[in-house]
């Protein structure tokens, strides 16, 4: 496994465009960070997929329901396709990891790696999943990402 790289980005909410100081508290998200750095949703999901560039994708839950959600809401069309979306959670469980009632940011610590940086940070969560991926493949685990490849 290599590290190619890292993708951020902040997607401003067109509803509910205040982010709650409970929801600031819990990712380290501020407006003021929305207000400067935020992109609409949609040149943020082009973004993501460019930066994706057909690679398979994985993520703690179903999140690309989110991202499915999120383009009809916003009533987009002629947007790029999602990359071909993996859902950790059934992976762990197979490999005897019960994610139940856990988090993104809890994939590292559940699979033996270690958890770096800020929970419920987008991009530090995804890192965790990574090292869990990683962790339990590197024991003997079935390398998902490549089924169907």
């Amino acid at each position: 496994f290599a590290h190619v790289g890292d993708f951020e980005c902040l997607a401003k909410p067109r509803l509910n465009p205040v982010i709650s100081s409970y929801l600031e508290q819990l990712t380290g998200i501020k407006n003021d960070a929305v207000a400067n750095r935020g992109v609409d949703f949609a040149d943020a999901f082009a973004r993501f997929v460019d930066f994706a560039d057909g690679s398979v994708i994985a993520a703690f839950g179903r999140d690309d329901l989110v991202f499915h959600e999120n383009i009809q809401l916003y009533g987009l069309r002629d947007v790029p396709s999602l990359p071909r979306y993996k859902n950790v959670v059934p992976w762990l469980l197979e490999s005897g990891i019960d994610p139940r009632g856990k988090h993104a940011c809890d994939v590292a610590s559940l699979c033996g790696a270690q958890f770096t940086g800020r929970k419920h940070d987008a991009l530090d969560d995804a890192r965790s999943v990574a090292a869990g991926i990683v962790a339990v493949v590197k024991r003997g685990g079935r390398n998902f990402l490549l089924d169907g490849v």
